[in-house]
């Protein structure tokens, strides 16, 4: 027997821009939430002064709260049965020049590793960080070149809105920070980065035609970076250390924003409904 659709699925079903960005932001209001709830029950493992000082410390000021958005995401997906589509193969195939995507996060994260001083770091640290970064990438990428873009090509929206769009989500998703006291103009710096780091995630997806992929660049980007440059969202190309390896990894953020634009001048395309995909007599 058919199983009727619910009103819940039928409604994110329809897709479009404004519930993309509605859904985003009751995510960001929940992870905010969740990370004040967790200030306050274990506010005194958290070094406000810097995060990384100890395990505790990244655990209960970053990690944790990762985790919990990272379940109700799962939630949400699964409320609306979209596990198929956001990890089965991607609609739309993508270019060979979009490979310099993947390449270069992939690249600029081992040159990290390698580069990275792990003895400036209280034992554990490095650890916990590390195992943080898949919670990144998974939240962050299922949020953003997952559900939304499927909900941007359900409304019908080309590539290129899609690209934009969902970098333009990601990128405001960071805009939270200066709840956390940074300054203005590093949270716009943020903003604007994360917006061309988002293109280039939307470039892997199309490229490798799964989420996965996005997925573990990310979640080997992010912490690494935060390794090396001793702070979450410093975006300066700055590192903590004089390793041949960190200098030769930190043009990478000019080439992510030299490759963002090319794409807003190039990427083309919509995905096809199933109804396309019909032989044409």
């Amino acid at each position: 027997m058919p199983v009727e659709t619910s009103r819940w699925k039928a409604f994110w079903d329809r897709g479009g821009w404004w519930r993309s960005v509605l859904l985003a932001a009751v995510y960001l209001a929940l992870y905010l939430g969740t990370g004040l709830l967790i200030g306050q029950l274990f506010g005194d493992q958290i070094d406000t002064d810097d995060i990384f000082a100890t395990p505790q410390s990244v655990f209960f000021g970053i990690t944790l709260a990762l985790i919990v958005g990272s379940a109700l995401l799962v939630a949400f997906v699964a409320s609306v049965r979209w596990f198929p589509a956001l990890f089965g193969r991607q609609p739309v195939a993508g270019r060979g020049w979009m490979w310099l995507a993947p390449v270069l996060v992939g690249l600029a994260a081992v040159l990290r590793l390698f580069g990275i001083d792990y003895g400036a770091f209280a034992p554990g640290v490095v650890v916990v960080t590390l195992l943080t970064g898949p919670f990144i990438g998974f939240a962050e990428e299922l949020l953003t070149r997952g559900i939304v873009v499927k909900m941007l090509r359900d409304s019908g929206k080309g590539e290129w809105a899609v690209m934009v769009l969902s970098s333009l989500v990601f990128a405001l998703l960071h805009s939270a920070n200066i709840l956390s006291g940074q300054e203005v103009l590093t949270v716009a710096v943020t903003v604007g980065y994360t917006f061309c780091f988002g293109i280039c995630m939307y470039l892997t997806l199309r490229v490798t035609g799964n989420l996965i992929w996005p997925m573990v660049l990310h979640g080997l980007y992010d912490p690494t970076l935060f390794l090396a440059s001793g702070g979450i969202d410093k975006v300066d190309g700055s590192t903590s250390g004089e390793s041949t390896f960190l200098a030769l990894a930190g043009p990478a953020n000019l080439l992510f924003i030299l490759l963002a634009i090319v794409a807003l001048f190039v990427v083309r395309g919509r995905a096809q409904r199933a109804v396309d995909d019909a032989p044409v007599a």
